[in-house]
């Protein structure tokens, strides 16, 4: 899902000003083609040309919002727990469901006044008409400005969401700084920030591999700390990623004990809970000593463990194309 579409949202006197620059622009069109007939049919030719402009720029932006948000109802079900997790989403219902409610009230209202005009047979009654429109269109307006407030503060949330699509995917889980985002990137063309320090990523970072037919997404997942109840804003992105979108798990096992060899095995004793396909990933293994490699493979013979990344890829490549 790509949130980066998501409109930016202003205040009401935005929308107010946009508005109302628009009727000035289209009246003064109007008044530039040299009307013909009487005051009072001139005026009445002008009023109506600026309602109409203000129904139609507050129904068009309004609509451009609605529409640029996701269908809260047809998200996959990683971005439905995403969602419930850091955004009201009873609230952001509502509040869209405010801006639609706008979008048909103003025309309905500028319809209506657009009738009063065309009835009147003197200029106070027209200039009366125009007064009481503007104000109470102003109003209806404000009257969503605490919808607006937070559909761009839900917005501000959503551009720290990461863009996962719906295809073949390989998340790649373990320590902070075992070597994920490096393999993410020697498999993958993603080029994620790699530092020899821990928590160097930031968010869920993505790859692709293709080769032929085939396409396989790759979820760089944070390091967790395997604490479930301490996770940060990232790790339980990583922790939604790994149960809702990963269709294997590559776990990244660091021999030079950057994490204690216990520790390492009790995170991947978790995750095997999750139920999903594992391969292990042996990384570091030109820095580390041959002995901790050894003492690892012969602990691990009922997963597929791999030392080379072009032996996982081909393994990686075998499955995908039997998922197909």
């Amino acid at each position: 899902m790509d949130l980066d579409g998501v409109k930016k949202i202003e205040s009401a006197d935005f929308y107010i000003d946009l508005a109302f620059r628009h009727a000035t622009k289209e009246a003064n069109d109007v008044r530039s083609a040299k009307l013909k007939g009487t005051r009072e049919e001139k005026s009445k030719k002008i009023e109506i040309t600026k309602i109409m402009a203000i129904s139609d720029t507050i129904s068009s932006a309004m609509m451009k919002l609605i529409q640029s948000y996701p269908d809260l109802d047809g998200m996959t079900e990683f971005y439905k727990k995403l969602f419930r997790v850091f955004i009201d989403m009873k609230q952001m219902k509502l509040s869209l469901g405010g801006l639609n409610w706008l979008r048909e009230k103003i025309v309905l209202f500028g319809n209506d006044y657009i009738k009063k005009i065309r009835r009147c047979e003197d200029l106070p009654a027209i200039n009366r008409y125009r007064k009481e429109y503007y104000g109470r269109a102003s109003s209806l307006i404000h009257r969503i400005e605490s919808d607006l407030k937070f559909l761009e503060e839900a917005r501000k949330t959503m551009r720290q969401f990461p863009s996962i699509k719906s295809m073949f995917t390989v998340c790649i889980a373990g320590f902070p700084n075992v070597g994920k985002s490096t393999l993410l990137a020697k498999m993958t063309s993603a080029k994620p920030e790699i530092k020899n320090y821990a928590f160097t990523t930031k968010g869920l970072n993505t790859g692709y591999l293709k080769k032929a037919y085939l396409k396989i997404q790759f979820i760089d997942t944070p390091g967790t700390l395997n604490r479930a109840d301490k996770m940060n804003v990232v790790e339980v992105q990583a922790d939604l990623a790994l149960k809702y979108c990963a269709d294997l798990i590559v776990y990244v096992f660091d021999p030079t004990e950057t994490y204690s060899y216990k520790d390492q095995v009790k995170l991947l004793e978790t995750i095997k809970k999750l139920g999903k396909d594992i391969l292990i990933y042996v990384s570091k293994t030109d820095i580390a000593k041959e002995e901790a490699v050894d003492h690892f493979l012969d602990s691990r013979r009922k997963i597929p463990v791999y030392l080379e990344i072009e032996d996982l890829q081909k393994e990686l490549l075998k499955i995908c194309r039997k998922n197909l």
